[in-house]
């Protein structure tokens, strides 16, 4: 699972049937104090995110198992809206 800030979104008007109606979000991970890491994905959106927004993003074969993406061709799927990170560091 992945912490990202919600960047972008991204228009395909052709894409696989599968991904008609899924609304596609680019997202930088993050790491917990909100630095970014690394490059931007493409994950489909299933909470209705928004730019700005922090958000958990799982991957690989986690990412067909979330809510409505069964056999369908994705790679990265946001499921949750952070509202807070919580760091307990000394």
């Amino acid at each position: 699972m992945l912490l990202a800030k919600i960047v972008g979104t991204v228009v395909a008007t052709r894409k696989d049937a599968r991904l008609v109606s899924s609304k596609l979000l680019l997202a930088r991970p993050i790491d917990p104090r909100g630095k970014a890491e690394g490059s931007c994905l493409v994950a489909v959106d299933t909470v209705e995110a928004g730019v700005g927004e922090t958000v958990l993003i799982v991957s690989g074969s986690s990412a067909r198992m979330a809510s409505g993406m069964k056999d369908c061709p994705v790679d990265a799927v946001v499921v949750g809206i952070v509202d807070e990170i919580e760091l307990n560091e000394p």
